[in-house]
C-alpha cells in the first residue's frame, strides 16, 4: 500500500506541475462538443465568495475593516488552481443583480434577480477603473488561456423589486397578486405565455440575458427550473442563440424526475420536450445517492440515461449533480467516505462530472452566524439566512474551504485518471457485474484493450466482504490499482476483496489482449 501511495503521490505532483498557461490568439467555443461527448469538468461557482478575503475569520465579509469579497477580477487569482485540479468548465451561479426588497439574506439570493440586462454590482472589483462588463469580460478570457469553458446560470423568476417596476411580467392570482412559487419568498413567478403565443416581454428579458453573456465571450447558459418555461419560447431563444455561436451551450436545471409544475399557476415543459427544444443536456437524479440503499438504485439512473443519449443519437448528456448548492455537504452526510464514493462516481460513470465551490477540502457550510440578526444590511432583511449544511449564496461570506486534504488529492487523481484514459470512459462499455450483496455495486468500463473496474459499498455502517463477478478478465490480467484500500484477489473470474463503509475500489486493466 505504501507504493501504491507514492505512485498516486507522484502523478498528482505531475499534474500539478504540467499545469501551464498558455496564451491564445482567438478562443473557439467547443462546449456543446466536450459536454455531449462526456468530457466536462464542471464547478460551481458563486463569485460574490469565490475568492472573498475574511482576514479575521469570522466568516462574514466585513469590508469597513479592509475585507474583501468575491469579485470577477480576484476570482482570476483562483483559476490555476482550478484548472490544476483538472477542471475544464466554470458553471458560474447567477451573475444578475439581486433584489433588495422582501429579500432573503443580507447581501440577497443570487436567484432573486432585479434585472436581467445587467451583471450584479456586487461582483465588481472597488479599486478597479474598468467596467464590471470588462471585468467579466476579463475574467472569461482568463479562463479561457487555461483552457476553462465558462457558463452562466439564469434564473428562472424574478426579484419583488422588478415585480414593482414591471408587473406586466409576472403570473397573477384571482386577486392580481403576484404568485410566489413553492416557499421561494424572495421571487414572483414570471409569464413566459404558452406554446401558442409566448410572453415577448418576458423572452425579451431572457434575449436580452443572452446577449450580456455573448458580449463577454461566454460559453454557455445553465437555464434554473427550465421547465417553467414553454418550449416554444426554448426554442426561439436557443436557436437565435446559436445562429451567432453554434457551440452555445444549453443546459437544462431540471430532471426526469419532475412531473409537474412546482405551482399551479406555472407552465411546465417537460426534460423530453426541453432537449427537444434544443438543450443539450440536463441533471440527473444522482443528487438522491445519499438514500439509495442498493446498486440497483444507482444503476437504474444510469441506464436511463444512457437511454437518453442514444434516443438522441448521442447529442445529448447528463450532469452528474451528486452535489450541487442546493444539496446538503457530504461531509455532513456521511462523512469523507461520502465524497470520495462522489469523486469515483463521478470519474468513471458515462456523465459530466460536476462539483461545488468548496466540495474538494470538504467544506461542511456551517456558518456560525447563520439565521442570526446582523448588525449591518445590504438588503431589507437583516438576518443571515442561511440553509444549514448548504453553500451560502445569501450573503457576503467567506470563501468556501475546509481541511480534507484527503478529498483534494483524490479529486485530483480520479479527474487525471479520467483524463489520460479519456476514450475508456467517455466512449467506453458500460456494464453492471453481478455480486454478492444488494448494497455493492460493481460495473466496468470497456474501451478496445483497455477495462477499469469500480466496486463500492453503499452500506456507510457495516464492511461487506464483496465478491464480484469478472468473466471476461483472465486471473494472470496486468492491472493497476488505481484507488484500493486493501488488496483484491482475481481467481476463477471472480474478485474478493473488503469494502469498508462507503468504500470504493478502482483497477484499470491496460492490455487485456496482452493476458
Amino acid at each position: 500500500m505504501g507504493k501504491i501511495k507514492n505512485i498516486l503521490l507522484i502523478i498528482f505532483v505531475l499534474f500539478v506541475s504540467g499545469t501551464r498557461v498558455f496564451a491564445i490568439d482567438a478562443w473557439i467555443n467547443d462546449s456543446r462538443d466536450l459536454f455531449t461527448n462526456n468530457k466536462a469538468v464542471i464547478y460551481g461557482v458563486n463569485i460574490r465568495t469565490f475568492n472573498a478575503k475574511d482576514t479575521n475569520k469570522n466568516g462574514i465579509i466585513e469590508e469597513d475593516l479592509g475585507e474583501e469579497r468575491g469579485t470577477f477580477l480576484n476570482a482570476i487569482n483562483r483559476l490555476d488552481e482550478l484548472a490544476a485540479m483538472g477542471i475544464n468548465t466554470i458553471h458560474l451561479l447567477p451573475v444578475t443583480p439581486v433584489g433588495k426588497t422582501k429579500a432573503i439574506g443580507t447581501a440577497g439570493s443570487l436567484y432573486a434577480p432585479s434585472d436581467f440586462g445587467k451583471l450584479n454590482p456586487q461582483f465588481k472589483s472597488p479599486n478597479s477603473s474598468l467596467s464590471i462588463e470588462n471585468e467579466m469580460s476579463k475574467f472569461v478570457e482568463e479562463c479561457h488561456r487555461r483552457k476553462i469553458r465558462v457558463i452562466v446560470e439564469v434564473p428562472c423568476c424574478a426579484s419583488y423589486d422588478l415585480y414593482l417596476k414591471r408587473p406586466e411580467l409576472f403570473k397573477k392570482d384571482k386577486l392580481q397578486n403576484p404568485i410566489i412559487p413553492m416557499d421561494w419568498t424572495d421571487v414572483r413567478l414570471l409569464d413566459a405565455g404558452d406554446n401558442e403565443q409566448i410572453n415577448r416581454d418576458v423572452y425579451n428579458l431572457y434575449d436580452s440575458f443572452t446577449e450580456l453573456v455573448l458580449n463577454a465571450n461566454v460559453d454557455g447558459i445553465i437555464a434554473s427550473e427550465a421547465t417553467l418555461k414553454p418550449f416554444a419560447f426554448w426554442k426561439e431563444l436557443i436557436t437565435k442563440t446559436r445562429e451567432r455561436n453554434p457551440q452555445f451551450l444549453f443546459l437544462a436545471k431540471s430532471t426526469f424526475s419532475q412531473k409537474a409544475a412546482i405551482s399551479e399557476h406555472a407552465t411546465f415543459t417537460s426534460c423530453n420536450k426541453l432537449l427537444d427544444a434544443g438543450f443539450d443536456g440536463y441533471y440527473g437524479n444522482y443528487f438522491d445517492l445519499k438514500n439509495w440503499k442498493t446498486a440497483q438504485d444507482l444503476f437504474s439512473n444510469v441506464k436511463f440515461d444512457i437511454g437518453v443519449s442514444k434516443k438522441y443519437s448521442g447529442l445529448k448528456s447528463v450532469v452528474g449533480n451528486f452535489v450541487t448548492h442546493d444539496q446538503v455537504s457530504p461531509i455532513l452526510v456521511n462523512g469523507p467516505q461520502f465524497s470520495k464514493m462522489i469523486i469515483w462516481l463521478n470519474a468513471t460513470l458515462p456523465l459530466n462530472l460536476y462539483y461545488i465551490d468548496g466540495f474538494p477540502t470538504g467544506d461542511n457550510y456551517i456558518y456560525p452566524w447563520a439565521n442570526q440578526k446582523a448588525p449591518k444590511t445590504f438588503t431589507d432583511d437583516d438576518y443571515y439566512f442561511a440553509h444549514r449544511g448548504q453553500l451560502d449564496i445569501f450573503n457576503f461570506s467567506r470563501k468556501p474551504v475546509g481541511n480534507r486534504f484527503d478529498i483534494f488529492s483524490e479529486l485530483i487523481m480520479s479527474n487525471r485518471f479520467r483524463l489520460l484514459s479519456k476514450n475508456l470512459i467517455s466512449n467506453g462499455d458500460f456494464v453492471i457485474l453481478k455480486t454478492n450483496s444488494p448494497s455493492i455495486f460493481a460495473y466496468s468500463r470497456n474501451y478496445d484493450d483497455e477495462s477499469v473496474l469500480v466496486f463500492g459499498n453503499l452500506d456507510f455502517k457495516r464492511t461487506q466482504q464483496a465478491v464480484i463477478n469478472v468473466p471476461k478478465i483472465k486471473d494472470s490480467a496486468y492491472s493497476i490499482p488505481i484507488k484500493i484500500n486493501n488488496i483484491p484477489v482475481l481467481l476463477n473470474g471472480k474478485v474478493s476483496t473488503q469494502l469498508d463503509p462507503g468504500e470504493v475500489q478502482v483497477i484499470y486493466y491496460p492490455r487485456l489482449s496482452n493476458q
